[in-house]
């Protein structure tokens, strides 16, 4: 790989630096929060100085992709949700990364395809290569000039001054142990070691690792590949699902099912208890193996329609009708568990997992709909409209705080049952504590929860975070807190 280093591109050197030296000051330093935009204003900035002349591509799904960004490095300054929280230290970068790759890419090249997949990490592999070159390319730089014999005597004494740093801390060590009359003779010298502390390294190799990822990623998506990726060798190459075995499986299973549904139908939507179960066995026993039967019936779907052979027009039209009854009855099965999980949290109150299940279902519904038109309609790409829902859906689900609709819900049910868990909304994020304070101030008798908003508020007296970690929801509760009046 041969490098060229001009005035450009030492500057764009320079500032990936100081990419690297922010990088480590936002998610090193403590709880990451407005840190994180922050950091994606500035790495966007870097971005597009270095590609300003650049003719990108794939633009318009680059855009959505950048919003996503953006809106989910903007949920750690406006929500604290700890599930999304650690999904989103790899989510985010995964996306960065998608995005720099996507609209750099050729502009014929489809990112919907499998090959698309090898072509990232390619792009990667080019990456951590170029990385071993321009680290050998500043070698060269810095022997000019030199005398090989003396470089040589040199890079000896650094080997030896590096060996002795170690062995000599714990000889010193030892023998200061042994002996205190040369313990206090020699005084603090070990201490000296201790200029360039442990902890000082870290930072200073997190510094260098993200400086030389951010500038050898970026120098290689800004050079056109020039090596063509055959796209033509995909699904067609792949071997097709004979169709007279396909509707046979499809037969016998919309069979199991049609019976289950026209049997059990009324069961499910009488919305009462049946005989002696209780409302958890009711919707445990019922909830998560209708989710599950559903997940395995879109697996079958998309495998059949994407891998299946049709075959001529009747056993074609057979395959799509089979394929429709699928569908319809995982949708039944589909409203059945959301309609247990409703009685569920009648009963038992809503928590973040059963609202994430929620939505997760509707979610579902989405690409039932989208599965059921692509059955009819040949032509649509499903991973395209999977992986476009999948990604909007994460966003909205991330930045729309849950633990809101957990709170609101929970209340509600409070202001008809008299009935809530204080101690559960204690273990949200700080908008679970804000509901607290909205129920004492409705209703100071709850059992616990003086005692709940006591513990909250010496400990925001007391909390004194960086800048790093500024977040709006949790600086709303602190203040709300410090003016609460405890008796």
């Amino acid at each position: 790989m041969e490098t060229k280093i001009g005035k450009m591109d030492w500057i764009f050197l320079f500032l990936c630096l100081l990419l690297g030296i922010l990088a480590e000051e936002s998610f090193f330093r403590g709880q990451i929060g407005i840190s994180y935009i922050v950091f994606i204003i500035a790495f966007y900035a870097v971005f597009y100085w270095r590609y300003h002349r650049y003719a990108f591509s794939h633009q318009r799904f680059g855009y959505l992709v950048l919003c996503c960004i953006w809106l989910l490095s903007v949920s750690y300054f406006l929500n604290n949700n700890m599930l999304f929280y650690a999904l989103n230290i790899i989510v985010i970068p995964g996306l960065v990364i998608f995005h720099l790759v996507l609209v750099t890419s050729p502009k014929s090249f489809q990112w919907s395809q499998p090959a698309f997949v090898s072509y990232l990490f390619s792009r990667l592999l080019d990456a951590l290569k170029y990385n071993a070159v321009f680290a050998a390319y500043l070698g060269k730089g810095m022997k000019r000039g030199v005398d090989d014999d003396k470089l040589l005597v040199w890079k000896k004494v650094l080997i030896g001054v590096v060996i002795s740093i170690p062995v000599l801390a714990v000889v010193l060590r030892l023998l200061m142990t042994a002996d205190s009359q040369f313990e206090r003779m020699v005084g603090g010298f070990p201490n000296w070691f201790r200029v360039v502390d442990a902890e000082s390294f870290i930072r200073f190799f997190i510094i260098l690792i993200s400086t030389a990822a951010f500038f050898c990623l970026m120098q290689v998506l800004f050079q056109k590949q020039i090596k063509v990726m055959m796209q033509e060798a995909n699904l067609q190459q792949l071997p097709k699902l004979d169709a007279i075995i396909s509707i046979t499986v499809l037969i016998l299973i919309n069979i199991v099912y049609v019976l289950f549904t026209l049997v059990q139908f009324k069961y499910f939507f009488s919305g009462t208890l049946q005989g002696d179960l209780t409302y958890a066995d009711y919707a445990r026993k019922g909830f998560f193996e209708l989710l599950f039967v559903t997940m395995i019936n879109l697996s079958i779907t998309i495998v059949v329609v994407t891998f299946g052979d049709r075959g001529k027009n009747g056993i074609k039209r057979l395959t799509q009708l089979m394929l429709t009854i699928l569908v319809l009855s995982s949708a039944v099965m589909l409203s059945s568990a959301f309609m247990r999980l409703s009685l569920y949290e009648d009963a038992y109150g809503f928590t973040f997992t059963r609202v994430l299940v929620h939505s997760f279902m509707i979610f579902l519904v989405v690409i039932f709909i989208y599965t059921l038109v692509k059955i009819w309609v040949e032509k649509l790409s499903l991973f395209h409209f999977y992986f476009i829902t999948s990604l909007i859906y994460y966003t909205a689900i991330t930045v729309v705080d849950l633990d809101k609709i957990v709170v609101k819900e929970n209340m509600n049910r409070f202001e008809h049952t008299g009935k809530i868990d204080v101690h559960y909304l204690n273990s949200l994020s700080p908008t679970g504590v804000l509901g607290l304070i909205d129920l004492y101030e409705k209703d100071k008798t709850v059992p616990d929860l003086q005692t709940i908003l006591l513990e909250r508020q010496k400990q925001a007296n007391i909390e004194n975070l960086p800048w790093q970690s500024y977040n709006i929801k949790r600086e709303q509760v602190a203040d709300k807190l410090k003016k609460l009046p405890l008796q």
